[in-house]
């Protein structure tokens, strides 16, 4: 047994012992109250933090109108985009959740086998298996979501394009933002899971119309469902948009022109305000929004018709005898002939060793610069560029015109015309300017090209004699939440140098082609006073049919401005040559005067021309 004293030597270091056991205790206990009672909101504030998913909520894209404003071209509306991880299913079991999915999505397994390949199955990228899913089938979805590894949801904002038909080309559509795309707008706010505008006024717009996205925040336990209320950032929406269209001349222009290749501009040149734009063919935007756009795009991209062509801006063609405009206002402007001298107009016209024929077999007789324009005749338009104007003369006149350079309209795509000369020749073509082009371009052939719009601007240089308004399609732009409005003003484009006294007398002579010209036995609608110029190009095809060209406005007796307007209908060659373009837009004079609806417009025509078929 230790002794007495052995044992009171030990005593001082057990209590020492027991005095730091009891601090390390005490601490602990000081430690773990803090945890628990001092600090717990601090910890839990960033517990909540570590389990809340953000989630982002697409703003609304803005509404497009027409210039009514009643029923929206466009609109938006809220959707859900499913999509499968295929790398986070346990192995072996895709093919057997894929029909699962498509039970609840109501889709064929087919389908989504189509958009998953088994050679798929090992990767992370997220794969889409259906988009614009409604919320009544995601809840679905959502309640068993246990059930399906790997599948996730992103609500996106489905785009709604509405009997836009002949306008899908001016309207354009959106979808998924590509790598080089985010790589240009990064810096403007786009992420990857950005939908963008991909053509026409979508693309020309997207950043008014795309508005700014929310964040709606969720707390989650580990199997990811949601443990309390979710709050959120709103989102705010993209501005609405309000056109120069009107619907109503849209779809007058639209029936006008039927299947037939080809375009159709309606012009306000008192403003450069767009009403209608017809392309056809055309396509649906709807289609563009469907698991299935991939195929649709590949589809039409391959059609040979090139329906994503907006052939108004977008293609080029040789004027022929609407380029007799220019010609007569050069004439007029230099007084490089007395207008009321006649040449005399026979079947054809000798240049050196080469005759060029007028288009008329038996010729028209001796004309006047006047009767010249009534009767298109090739022959005096011939005489006139070779042995008076000469091409440097043409040209420059051409482009006092507008028709070497883009309108600068606001859609994206739009092409220039081709104004040659033979600086120009020489530079493309490494050859020297003859006496043979200056025939040719004198009557709109040869390297001359331009687009309808551009000839729309022509024919309002005309009307407005000598101010040309940037066309535009944008009218308006409305703030849906402040309901603040911002109204472009007319911008003008140029002031033409065309001396203001060649305007009338051209004025004049458009007017004697509707009433004794080549016009007089087609546009006969009596609703209002119609000034134009018919035309007819080759495109170079032997044994081919030609481009039918038909340019004019009205009303010709109103003195206010802002009560004309411009139509060009432009028919291309592929379809059988039937001098449609002025037929169309005989319909579309008489429908937009007499307020009528095409076929009311149609019945009126038939009704002056019974041998009309």
């Amino acid at each position: 047994m230790e002794s007495q004293a052995a044992v009171g030597s030990k005593k001082p270091r057990i209590l020492a012992v027991g005095a730091v056991i009891g601090a390390l205790v005490l601490l602990y206990l000081t430690q773990i109250f803090a945890l628990q009672v001092v600090e717990k909101a601090q910890y839990q504030s960033k517990a909540t933090l570590f389990s809340q998913r953000a989630l982002p909520i697409p703003a609304p894209r803005g509404e497009i109108f027409d210039r009514n404003e009643d029923v929206p071209l466009a609109s938006s509306h809220p959707a859900y985009n499913v999509r499968l991880v295929p790398g986070e299913v346990p192995e072996g079991q895709v093919p057997g959740l894929l029909a699962k999915v498509a039970l609840m999505l109501h889709v064929t397994p087919e389908s989504l086998d189509k958009r998953l390949p088994p050679v798929m199955y090992s990767q992370f990228t997220p794969v889409t298996l259906s988009s614009g899913v409604d919320y009544a089938t995601l809840e679905k979805l959502a309640e068993r979501s246990s059930e399906f590894p790997g599948v996730h949801w992103d609500e996106v904002s489905v785009r709604d394009y509405r009997d836009v038909s002949s306008l899908a080309s001016v309207m354009g559509y959106v979808g998924d933002i590509t790598q080089e795309e985010l790589q240009v707008l990064y810096n403007s706010g786009y992420d990857a899971k950005s939908v963008v505008g991909k053509t026409g006024l979508e693309k020309q717009y997207d950043l008014l119309l795309r508005g700014k996205d929310g964040t709606r925040y969720q707390t989650i336990d580990a199997l990811g469902r949601q443990q309390a209320a979710s709050r959120e950032d709103s989102p705010v929406p993209g501005k609405s948009l309000v056109l120069t269209i009107d619907r109503t001349y849209q779809t007058l222009a639209e029936k006008a022109l039927g299947e037939r290749i080809g375009s159709v501009v309606i012009l306000k040149p008192s403003t450069g305000e767009i009403l209608a734009m017809v392309s056809y063919p055309t396509y649906d935007p709807n289609a563009f929004l469907s698991p299935d756009a991939s195929q649709t795009y590949s589809t039409l991209l391959a059609d040979p018709r090139f329906p994503f062509l907006n052939r108004a801006i977008q293609s080029v063609y040789p004027p022929g005898s609407i380029f007799k405009i220019i010609m007569t206002a050069a004439a007029l402007g230099d007084e490089v002939i007395d207008p009321h001298r006649k040449i005399f107009s026979g079947p054809e016209y000798t240049l050196g060793d080469r005759s060029f024929k007028e288009h008329d077999p038996h010729g028209l007789g001796w004309v006047d610069l006047k009767r010249a324009v009534e009767l298109s005749s090739d022959v005096y338009f011939y005489t006139l560029g070779v042995e008076y104007l000469g091409i440097d003369r043409i040209s420059r006149y051409a482009r006092d015109f507008g028709l070497d350079k883009p309108t600068g309209i606001d859609l994206p795509g739009e092409v220039s015309g081709q104004i040659p000369d033979a600086a120009w020749k020489q530079s493309h073509l490494h050859a020297p300017w003859v006496g043979g082009d200056t025939v040719n371009a004198s009557i709109g052939q040869g390297y001359i090209l331009v687009t309808p719009l551009q000839m729309a601007d022509a024919v309002a240089n005309v009307v407005n004699e000598g101010k040309v308004y940037r066309p535009h399609l944008l009218k308006k732009v409305i703030d849906p939440v402040t309901g603040a409005t911002d109204e472009p003003v007319p911008d003008l484009l140029f002031q033409s140098t065309v001396p203001a006294k060649a305007y009338k007398p051209l004025q004049d002579a458009m007017r004697g082609v509707i009433v004794n010209g080549t016009a007089a036995a087609v546009v006969t609608s009596t609703a209002v006073q119609i000034a134009g110029k018919t035309g007819t190009a080759e495109d170079g095809e032997k044994g081919s049919a030609n481009h039918s060209w038909f340019v004019a406005y009205a009303p010709f007796d109103d003195p206010d401005p802002d009560h004309k307007i411009v139509v060009v209908v432009q028919v291309e060659r592929t379809n059988k040559w039937e001098w449609w373009a002025p037929k169309a837009a005989n319909l579309i004079f008489q429908g937009i005067f007499a307020h009528q609806t095409y076929e009311q417009a149609l019945k009126a025509i038939r009704t002056v021309t019974p041998w009309w078929g």
